[in-house]
């Protein structure tokens, strides 16, 4: 999908990009960054909480591993 100058995602046909000016001079919609979807921001916050629960050993252990198959091609 095409992106403007600030990493917007814009539509990829003609009629749709468009739409989507119309929309933004109309006032309908605005130009700036899209707002943050509920589940990205619920998968942030997993994230966090997994890495308080896991203890110091097992983070690093995970770490390892992570590093030895990155490394390993």
């Amino acid at each position: 999908m095409p992106k403007g100058p600030k990493g917007q995602k814009r539509p990829a046909d003609v009629i749709g990009n468009a739409v989507k000016v119309m929309r933004i001079a109309t006032g309908e919609e605005t130009e700036g960054s899209p707002v943050k979807s509920a589940a990205a921001t619920l998968g942030s916050l997993g994230g966090k909480a997994r890495a308080a629960r896991l203890s110091k050993k097992k983070r690093s252990e995970i770490a390892k591993k992570a590093a030895k198959s990155r490394w390993s091609k």
